[in-house]
């Protein structure tokens, strides 16, 4: 085509973006991979917000850890923030231990209340003999 077949409203400049006569279309495809890559990235950031409140109780050897777990596995799948606030509360503050010291009070109770245990008795055993001071009566 030259110039003069061109309709004079016609631009001499078309910018890329604009899908070629091939049907390749390059701001598509850059957003389709640029799609997939974010779609990624804000996965893998949503799991590790969710998983710093199990981190943070396994970092501290946690006595709830297990708690902690299911809270953040229910924050996850219910999408609820209540769970997920509840577990990082619960992961950072260590509750008083009030078991330890009951179990410690309930042991020396027990131990109190046992009585001595005699020995025990054999069937076998013999008599002892009689004393020596005792005397016995004689004949006369």
């Amino acid at each position: 085509m030259t110039a003069a077949d061109l309709h004079p409203m016609a631009t001499g400049h078309i910018p890329r973006y604009v899908v070629a006569a091939d049907g390749s279309d390059y701001l598509f495809s850059a957003m389709v991979v640029f799609f997939v890559v974010v779609v990624l990235l804000v996965g893998v950031g949503y799991l590790t917000l969710h998983s710093v409140p199990e981190k943070m109780a396994h970092e501290n050897n946690h006595p709830q850890f297990q708690l902690v777990g299911i809270l953040a596995l229910l924050a996850l799948f219910t999408h609820n923030g209540i769970f997920w606030v509840a577990a990082i509360l619960v992961a950072g503050f260590q509750f008083p231990d009030f078991a330890a010291p009951l179990k410690n009070i309930a042991d020396a109770i027990r131990s109190l209340g046992r009585s001595p245990v005699p020995e025990p008795v054999s069937e076998t055993a013999v008599p002892d003999a009689p004393a020596a001071d005792v005397k016995e009566p004689q004949e006369q």
